[in-house]
């Protein structure tokens, strides 16, 4: 399906941070996302690389992927969780338990994000969830993660969060 526009305007990144173009599909019963992201020379990073055509070709960048797997945990916190940002809801990434570089995905067909839970826990105002990670171009495998993310509920007046000024 199309991204829809209060998913879009509800996000904490513009649509340039965002880097997906449709959502999948959505299994609440399994707390699983699939997204779709276009991969082309124009990508952040991407198009700052210096390329060189066997040592380094034009790649999406690992930093972009661990990047996406919160744009994927945003997915599923707007779609499976309900959570929205313009109600206070705020991820934030905990911990990388495994982060695996598979392959290159370079510009042209697009990959395939796709996130599921396999721990939540809800705390009053905060949600602790572990997540799996599957990123693919075609047939390849390029990532697969495993990591927590925190989801709290931030109200006017609250104290910062942990690390804020």
């Amino acid at each position: 399906m199309p991204l829809e526009q209060a998913f879009v305007d509800d996000c904490p990144y513009s649509p340039e941070g965002l880097l997906i173009d449709e959502i999948l599909s959505i299994d609440k019963e399994k707390g699983e996302v699939v997204c779709q992201m276009p991969v082309h020379e124009e990508l952040p990073l991407t198009r700052a690389q210096r390329v060189h055509p066997v040592r380094h070709p034009r790649h999406l960048s690992g930093g972009l992927m661990v990047h996406m797997t919160g744009m994927i945990g945003f997915v599923h916190a707007y779609y499976v969780l309900g959570l929205r940002h313009a109600e206070g809801w705020i991820g934030y990434g905990a911990k990388i338990h495994e982060a695996r570089f598979l392959a290159l995905a370079r510009p042209g067909a697009p990959v395939i994000l796709k996130g599921w839970t396999t721990r939540s826990r809800r705390m009053a105002d905060n949600i602790m969830v572990r997540y799996q990670f599957e990123f693919r171009q075609g047939e390849t495998v390029i990532y697969t993660g495993d990591q927590t993310a925190m989801w709290a509920r931030v109200k006017e007046g609250d104290a910062p969060l942990p690390g804020e000024l």
